[in-house]
């Protein structure tokens, strides 16, 4: 039967731990015509850009026989999302995908998701910490189900601040602090690169430190980017650039590498996904490099993410079912863990968002670049505080490319960004609440 809307788009309102979007185009309309249980194997699409991908398929298909899951790898990214939107309006979208927290509630309500609360929604309320439920779990209804959790944490040169006396810092004043003896001690040394300007890490500090950048007023849209704790955040960096603390290359590229490699900087503001970068972009430092927790404004721990990805069911999937096992599967099962993991060129250090998988990831990481750190271990008790109840908002891609049109200035990334939120909302036909 055909799935009729009740209103032509979706309703929104806050709930106290997490955004709750009300799902007015019938999520979960799928079904598996040729299920599980009825002698006829169902074959999945499964479309992604995350690397161990097709290995964690093909280790699915040597072990499961009611269902069988044909991979494609996907771009990552924008073009990505834009790739399965077209895919969902052309009616063939895979049964399965990958996607950012970020991008989640823009697209589920665009209409494109399948509804996952019945599959999925106990998984998701059992198996998986808070902090991450709630960029999943939308108006009641879950809407993906999370692979990786990506707790910001500070990595530092642990010879650097042993040359210039300086201890790992415990606040944002501290680090500073350590920044300016650090620059003093070697003008050409600053305390990391800060340049360019990250969307991602700025709204994960802003996390960090309080904001809220969305939320929602009865049935109207609250976009609170450029707010007193993300301002407080932004001139704390711009302040660090103009005084030349940080340095102003650009992250993620070639200067950044070079800076990293050849100790240019003291620290690197990274997530647990950052770890596996280091032995591949700055082999000669094995050994000079530790993790800590990142610093805080009040000392008290607390930490935002940067990053994450999560499992979807397209609008249209006619296997609901059997691909909520299958992601049932990868995202809980250590097998699936080692599939991945074992098959990598390069080390991954993707800290999964089910406790019970970070023991494979564990063991598949060498974790002797750094020394007699457990990066795993580390990783777990950051993720342990992360601040709860962040939600994305049904904007934030348009809100991410105003703000990387801001060239580094992350005051003006706030500023643009807010005004990008608050006119995508009425363009989008939603309520804004001012």
């Amino acid at each position: 039967m055909p799935c009729i809307a009740r209103t032509s788009r979706l309703a929104l309102a806050a709930s106290a731990a997490s955004l709750a979007l009300l799902a007015t185009a019938c999520g979960g309309s799928g079904s598996d015509a040729s299920g599980p249980g009825d002698g006829k194997p169902v074959t999945l699409t499964f479309w992604s850009a995350t690397a161990g991908a097709k290995e964690t398929a093909d280790a699915f298909n040597k072990t499961h026989t009611g269902i069988k899951v044909k991979f494609s790898m996907v771009p990552a990214g924008p073009e990505g999302v834009t790739k399965l939107s077209n895919a969902v309006k052309g009616g063939n979208a895979p049964d399965v995908a990958t996607m950012d927290y970020s991008a989640l509630p823009e697209y589920a309500s665009e209409g494109n998701l399948e509804d996952l609360t019945a599959g999925s929604g106990e998984l998701v309320k059992k198996e998986f910490p808070e902090a991450v439920q709630s960029l999943v779990t939308l108006g009641g209804s879950t809407w993906a189900v999370p692979f990786d959790v990506t707790p910001i944490q500070l990595f530092y040169r642990k010879d650097l601040f042993k040359k210039y006396g300086v201890e790992v810092p415990t606040t944002w004043a501290a680090y500073r602090t350590a920044a300016e003896k650090i620059h003093q001690g070697d003008p050409d040394v600053t305390i990391t690169n800060f340049g360019g300007g990250d969307p991602a890490l700025l709204s994960g500090l802003a996390w960090q430190a309080g904001a809220r950048w969305y939320g929602t007023s009865g049935d109207a849209w609250k976009v609170n980017i450029d707010d007193p704790a993300s301002r407080k955040v932004a001139a704390y960096w711009d302040d660090l650039l103009a005084d030349g603390l940080a340095s102003r290359t650009p992250l993620w590229g070639e200067g950044e590498n070079k800076e990293r490699a050849t100790g240019k900087v003291a620290t690197i503001i990274g997530a647990a996904w950052s770890a596996g970068n280091f032995p591949v972009s700055y082999p000669d430092s094995k050994g000079k490099w530790g993790i800590a927790p990142l610093p805080t404004w009040d000392g008290k721990p607390s930490t935002g993410m940067y990053g994450g990805t999560s499992y979807i069911v397209p609008k249209g999937s006619q296997h609901t079912e059997a691909a909520a096992e299958f992601i049932k599967w990868v995202t809980t099962d250590p097998e699936a863990m080692t599939a991945r993991l074992s098959s990598l060129k390069t080390p991954s250090s993707a800290l999964p968002a089910n406790e019970g998988m970070r023991a494979a990831a564990a063991k598949q990481f060498d974790s002797s670049y750094f020394g007699d750190q457990d990066v795993y271990a580390v990783a777990g008790e950051a993720a342990d505080t992360i601040v709860p109840g962040w939600t994305w908002g049904p904007v934030q891609q348009q809100v991410t490319s105003a703000q990387m049109a801001a060239g580094g200035d992350h005051t003006k990334m706030l500023t643009s960004g807010q005004a990008k939120g608050e006119s995508a909302v009425t363009d989008r036909g939603l309520k804004l609440d001012k």
